[in-house]
């Protein structure tokens, strides 16, 4: 188990300058707590259920704001860039730019491999800070707060929106550079109650991609996500 089991005044003051709102000492530390280590701890409240409340204050923030601001766009196109909004590595980059790993309370062997900087971690947390602060203020400051964060993101949301289904868009992005198939390698590990899926993205027999989630689907669909990225990154990079 590492971090403190209380975050200090003064690293509590930065992380929350760089949130935007304030929050009870309690409620942040729960917000930063990591399964790992409330395993670790004896089995400690997780950050999971606020992460969960996050994760659906965040979709309606930016839900709205793309219906509002984009009112001749179909559907299937807002649907699209709000995926991208709020990918896994959209919301991790988000985390970064306000330096939230090195606060995250996380167990032995998360510390150990980078769970500090992993997206699917920074992401779930930087989505449990959001349901704290919607619990400490309600549904239009965390919409601020939203705002602020995710709001670079959303102005280049038209040239984001990978698509709803990241494997789909995956297999297409790699037929039109003219790859071979995109292929998935998944192993779960983990008692059954708390079983964690890394997957990795495979294109012909490469590793583009790696993801991590609580199902199969999931970490295929984060690995693929992942992969599709970084062929855009290469595909962008050659083209130069």
């Amino acid at each position: 188990m590492t971090g403190p089991a209380v975050i200090g005044p003064q690293a509590a003051k930065r992380l929350l300058a760089g949130l935007g709102a304030a929050l009870d000492p309690e409620l942040l530390v729960l917000a930063l707590t990591h399964r790992s280590f409330a395993h670790e701890a004896g089995g400690i409240p997780t950050n999971e259920r606020l992460e969960f409340l996050g994760d659906s204050i965040l979709g309606l923030a930016v839900t709205e704001h793309l219906y509002r601001a984009h009112p001749d766009l179909p559907e299937g196109e807002l649907a699209k860039m709000r995926a991208a909004s709020v990918s896994q590595r959209a919301l991790a980059k988000v985390a970064r730019q306000i330096n939230i790993g090195p606060y995250i309370l996380l167990g032995r062997g998360e510390t150990t491999t980078g769970g500090a900087d992993k997206d699917s971690i920074l992401s779930d947390t930087l989505e449990a800070l959001l349901g704290a602060v919607y619990l400490s203020h309600g549904l239009e400051t965390t919409r601020e707060v939203v705002l602020k964060l995710i709001g670079p993101t959303l102005r280049q949301a038209a040239s984001l929106g990978a698509a709803l289904d990241w494997k789909t868009s995956l297999q297409e992005l790699a037929a039109a550079r003219g790859l071979g198939p995109v292929e998935y390698q998944a192993e779960g590990d983990g008692p059954d109650h708390a079983r964690v899926f890394e997957a990795t993205a495979l294109i012909d027999g490469q590793d583009w991609g790696q993801g991590q989630g609580t199902s199969k689907k999931q970490a295929e669909q984060r690995a693929a996500e992942d992969a599709y990225q970084r062929l855009l990154e290469a595909a962008e990079a050659l083209d130069e």
